[in-house]
């Protein structure tokens, strides 16, 4: 795979407005850029429909305004048009781009359902109030249609800076055409399902503030620990894994197979002495080792770069007195689950003795447990997560279909990638594993966890339907070998 771009960043919506401005004042005018906007979505649609009845809703500012060039240049292409406007343009742009337009115009209708085609150019992600009551009974009979919806910007009502309905109604549009860079509302849940496809047009503005990136390979493929020609097993890292009791061994196996296949050189499962017969029976290229006491895991995780601890370990002081010990080695933790859990009476101590490289891997149940309260105090995930890797001082993984990385400086990073077929037991333990693998071979750990939570994706939905968690590390192959330049 070649890189053929720069990371891209994540805007808000006062960011994306300042760009807006920042082009204006070097020169651009307005209405070149919404002449520009106007085209992105045209060709949009032009890629994607045949020509049919459509039906543009322009509201009285720049979205609209938007709205009347997406018309103009259908028309042009032969497609029968007609604008319904729920009030007058408002602003010069719009007003500049509304005298363009010499096709029909009449007061918005709930009758945009008899349209073949729906372009929403209502509000765009600035928005900050409900829609009204009007436009809550339009975006209710458009859901209950057939009608396929493209919305500029973003669906109309959908808060640009949470990606969520404002008043908890919003159109839903199968296909979304913005400009620059997304904003949040395009990568987080429920916004990210609102949008349908979303295609992100090139308008000619500069770039971002470079501190909240879409996660994709050219965020972190270029330091990725592609083995140099000389590299042998001890130089390709070294990975331990902390297994479960007897009847709790599966997990640590899924994550040692998944650091084994992202390339860690030597991978050893620390196993209780009563589950080494019940991890022997399964384990081939991975080691296998015992130990009795916290002590033992401590001299061993010494040898080591990284350590995995959480996995099916038990909420019990047994786990806790683990993950004291390894945190005394100096090898890169990465601590998910029940590792977690364990500190839920007393986060602090969790992050007292956690070093900026570790990594916590915890889905919202966890998060919650150790971060309390915090999901529901801040207005959207990136927030959480970034408050929560500022507090522990290390790099936190919120879990979820639309998993959110953030390093303790502020660093993040939306995962776009993900797939439903990803909800199956024990894919949580393959994520540990592809994260800790790459750190145990000196990659850096927010680029870590980025890399393996696109690979953990990209794997399942190489795979598909019928995916079951020891499947992933088996497709990890095929995806390395795609993105090995």
């Amino acid at each position: 795979m070649q890189l053929k771009s720069h990371p891209r960043e994540i805007l808000t919506v006062g960011e994306m407005a300042n760009a807006d401005r920042a082009a204006i004042a070097a020169g651009t005018p307005g209405i070149t850029l919404m002449e520009r906007a106007g085209q992105a979505v045209a060709d949009a649609i032009l890629a994607r429909y045949s020509p049919q009845s459509t039906v543009v809703l322009v509201g009285p500012g720049n979205n609209g305004g938007d709205g009347y060039v997406v018309a103009r240049l259908l028309n042009r292409h032969g497609w029968p048009v007609r604008v319904e406007t729920l009030s007058p343009p408002a602003t010069a742009d719009a007003k500049a781009a509304a005298a363009r337009w010499t096709g029909p115009v009449t007061p918005l209708t709930h009758r945009g359902g008899q349209a073949d085609l729906i372009v929403d150019a209502l509000f765009g992600a600035g928005l900050d109030r409900p829609l009204g009551p009007e436009l809550v009974r339009l975006a209710l009979s458009l859901g209950r249609s057939e009608t396929p919806v493209v919305a500029i910007d973003v669906p109309s009502g959908l808060a640009g800076d949470t990606g969520r309905p404002l008043g908890g109604i919003c159109f839903q549009a199968e296909l979304t055409v913005t400009f620059h860079r997304r904003k949040f509302a395009h990568c987080l849940q429920p916004g990210r399902g609102l949008c349908g496809e979303v295609i992100v047009g090139d308008i000619g503005l500069d770039g971002g503030p470079g501190a909240l990136f879409e996660n994709a390979p050219n965020l972190w493929l270029p330091r990725f620990p592609w083995p140099s020609v000389n590299a042998h097993k001890h130089t390709r890292g070294r990975l331990l894994v902390v297994s479960g009791g007897a009847w709790n061994t599966g997990a640590a196996r899924l994550a040692a197979r998944a650091g084994l296949r992202v390339g860690a050189g030597l991978v050893t499962i620390m196993s209780p002495p009563e589950a080494l017969m019940a991890n022997a029976a399964h384990l081939e290229a991975v080691m296998l080792r015992p130990f009795e006491t916290d002590v033992d895991l401590e001299m061993a995780g010494s040898e080591a770069e990284c350590a995995i601890i959480g996995p099916a370990a038990g909420v019990t002081d047994i786990t806790l007195s683990n993950v004291l010990a390894l945190a005394r080695t100096g090898a890169a933790l990465l601590i998910d689950a029940d590792a977690l859990s364990v500190f839920r009476d007393d986060p602090a101590e969790l992050f007292s003795i956690l070093d900026r490289d570790d990594v916590l891997t915890p889905h919202p149940g966890e998060f919650e447990r150790i971060f309390p309260g915090l999901l529901n105090e801040t207005p959207e995930r990136v927030t959480a997560a970034r408050t929560a890797a500022a507090r522990a001082q290390a790099i936190v993984v919120l879990k979820g279909a639309d998993t959110v990385i953030s390093a303790s400086d502020g660093r993040a990073a939306i995962n776009l990638n993900g797939t439903p077929w990803l909800a199956t037991a024990g894919s949580g333990d393959v994520l540990a594993g592809m994260i800790a693998g790459l750190m145990a071979q000196g990659m850096e750990s927010f680029e870590a966890a980025c890399a393996g939570v696109w690979l953990h994706a990209a794997c399942a939905e190489a795979f598909g339907p019928g995916l079951i968690s020891e499947d992933l590390p088996g497709l990890l192959p095929m995806v390395l070998k795609r993105l090995h330049v």
